[in-house]
């Protein structure tokens, strides 16, 4: 009896836009340990090669069968240039066939606006790798993936939108959510969804100074019930369960080891 669980993604295409790094390069290496081919993109050459080299040695160290893996370089920093960067991306992509899912993880740096600091010209700003590329991807999708339920395109959200700190008012604006309800509407059969990651160990905790890192990352412990900081693994579950489950869509998965029911205390009541 051939297995029913671990093949679903065996022969399938996945574009991986942020996928040279973090959430993203776990996804890539996810999909191709399921039997995918896989297509990678970021900001820079130099972080696509790198990716898709360890990804090939992963293939190679983990005695996986070979699959395709590639990449090429997609600017969205640029609003100007954005969608012609998304439709040339999307092109390399398909050379050799149609795409069955497409995962967003690429996101803007943060860049905190205190409330009574912000204009009306930043708002439109906030966001705009994160939401505006999501919606410019979603607009040439039906051109590039097989329209069908097996097919998919995962966004990224956070749960700031939901469970917002101190001086997140404007960002907490994005509403990528929400966006993800929308796009299934008008991308059916193509099935969206959203994944919504706590906090993750990444390399963007490399920015944080060395001698800050521990207490940043006890911070980011004490405010969930496991006591944990997520890795980009544990978060690539969610977009592979997304890719994998069929019947799946307009949905919103979190993975943030409770923040988002935990209150920053110990829940050690005495009744």
């Amino acid at each position: 009896m051939a297995a029913k669980f671990i093949n679903k993604l065996h022969n399938q295409r996945v574009l991986i836009i942020g996928g040279s790094t973090g959430i993203g390069f776990a996804v890539a290496e996810g999909a191709l340990e399921h039997g995918a081919d896989v297509i990678i993109s970021s900001s820079r050459q130099a972080k696509v090669d790198n990716a898709v080299s360890r990804l090939k040695k992963h293939l190679e160290t983990a005695n996986l069968p070979l699959r395709q893996v590639s990449g090429q370089t997609c600017d969205l920093s640029n609003p100007d240039t954005m969608e012609e960067s998304i439709k040339s991306l999307l092109e390399f992509a398909t050379e050799s066939g149609k795409i069955d899912h497409v995962v967003y993880t690429a996101g803007d740096a943060i860049e905190l606006r205190r409330l009574d600091t912000v204009s009306a010209e930043d708002v439109p700003k906030v966001g705009m790798v994160r939401v505006t590329g999501a919606i410019m991807m979603a607009k040439h999708l039906p051109k590039y993936v097989n329209e069908s339920s097996r097919s998919s395109f995962s966004i990224t959200g956070g749960t700031m939108s939901w469970r917002p700190s101190p001086g997140w008012s404007v960002l907490t604006s994005l509403g990528v959510e929400s966006l993800a309800r929308g796009l299934a509407i008008d991308l059916k059969p193509i099935r969206v969804n959203c994944a919504v990651p706590g906090a993750i160990h990444t390399e963007l905790f490399n920015t944080i100074p060395e001698e800050r890192i521990e207490a940043a990352l006890e911070s980011m412990r004490r405010d969930t019930i496991t006591h944990t900081v997520g890795t980009p693994e544990e978060m690539a579950e969610v977009y592979l369960y997304f890719m994998k489950s069929t019947f799946a869509t307009g949905t919103t998965v979190t993975a943030d080891g409770g923040r988002m029911v935990g209150d920053s205390k110990d829940a050690n009541i005495t009744i």
